[in-house]
């Protein structure tokens, strides 16, 4: 049994944050916590940014799943096809969110045509965001502290040099990244987070076309601003205040632009 004095993991904290912990052990979560304040803050501090999270985000993970993203639909084509059920599975998380959008802006003089697959890529793009930024405990597959690892791990599965853009100039603080299924294969996707609980996220993908200008797609509540760059695709996804996503979507604009000078 767990007293007052006997150490708590770090998972066990989350989870008690979560609500996940069972029963019997809460009482001596509880006690170890009160011996020891230090530890008391920082769980007050996750429990806080929790609040703000679902209190900014929490309605999205009710929204019922589209009927054609439901998993019974994905294996019945699956087996029709021969493909293999596990990609749809995860595709599935992660496909078509907004259809449709609105003029943008441009940052070059000229636009290049967008790609036959550039909709779709913008798409899962944003329900890779609506699907994880509600995440508490597991938002992300590696921690921003593993930058390094990610962007080895990620460019190489991509088969193209990716950076992971530094975005605390304007307030936002890496919170790590994970591999998902895209519609031109693997795909990379980063979350950044603000001190108030706004989440930002980039996704990344192969495109057909070597460059395009930034151009805007705008939901009800989510927004993205996408374009490609050295025949990868990249999408800026988050609330749909245009100014501040815009100002986000620049910065990462200027860091990842291989055409001209690159930050680190």
């Amino acid at each position: 049994m767990t007293t007052s004095d006997s150490p708590v993991t770090e998972e066990e904290l989350h989870a008690y944050v979560d609500g996940e912990l069972p029963a019997d052990r809460q009482e001596a979560v509880a006690a170890w916590l009160a011996a020891h304040p230090e530890h008391a803050a920082l769980v007050a501090g996750w429990r806080a940014q929790a609040d703000r999270i679902r209190a900014r985000y929490g309605a999205v993970a009710g929204e019922p799943v589209p009927e054609r993203l439901k998993l019974d639909r994905l294996l019945r084509q699956d087996r029709s096809s021969g493909r293999r059920w596990l990609g749809y599975a995860a595709a599935a998380s992660v496909a078509a969110f907004l259809i449709g959008g609105g003029a943008g802006w441009a940052a070059r003089g000229v636009t290049a045509a967008a790609p036959s697959n550039f909709d779709a890529i913008t798409a899962d793009a944003l329900e890779a965001y609506k699907l994880y930024v509600v995440e508490v405990r597991h938002p992300v597959e590696v921690p921003g502290s593993e930058r390094t690892h990610m962007t080895q791990w990620l460019s190489k599965r991509l088969d193209s040099e990716l950076r992971i853009p530094d975005l605390q100039s304007i307030g936002l603080k890496l919170v790590g990244g994970r591999l998902l299924p895209g519609p031109t294969g693997a795909a990379a996707f980063y979350m950044y987070e603000g001190p108030s609980g706004e989440r930002f996220t980039i996704y990344c993908a192969k495109a057909a076309t070597p460059e395009t200008a930034l151009r805007f797609k705008e939901g009800q509540r989510f927004a993205a601003f996408y374009w490609v760059n050295d025949k990868v695709a990249y999408a800026v996804s988050g609330p749909a205040d245009h100014d501040r996503l815009e100002q986000v979507a620049k910065t990462v604009y200027e860091q990842v632009d291989k055409s001209g000078a690159r930050k680190s």
